[in-house]
């Protein structure tokens, strides 16, 4: 019996333990907040999957979900920013 094997070569070649690149870091620091805030919003969501939201629960939400918001055109403010002063 042989044994099956590809004859072809890998396409792209896996480097062992690369880790991100300094660009990489960069764009989760910048994008820090709002991933922070996402978090948020999705614990506040997940607290009320097994019971009916109460008025607290209502205001964690909605809280939750600025944040978000805020966060987000924080980002893009300063995205276009960048990518308007470099042109």
């Amino acid at each position: 019996m042989k044994p099956i094997v590809a004859r072809q070569n890998l396409v792209t070649a896996a480097a062992p333990n690369a880790g991100p690149t300094a660009a990489e870091l960069d764009a989760i620091d910048r994008e820090l907040p709002l991933i922070l805030a996402e978090v948020d919003l999705l614990d506040a969501q997940i607290t009320t999957l097994d019971r009916v939201p109460n008025e607290l629960d209502t205001r964690r939400i909605r809280r939750a979900r600025n944040r978000v918001l805020a966060a987000r055109r924080e980002l893009t403010n300063r995205t276009a920013g960048t990518v308007g002063g470099a042109a």
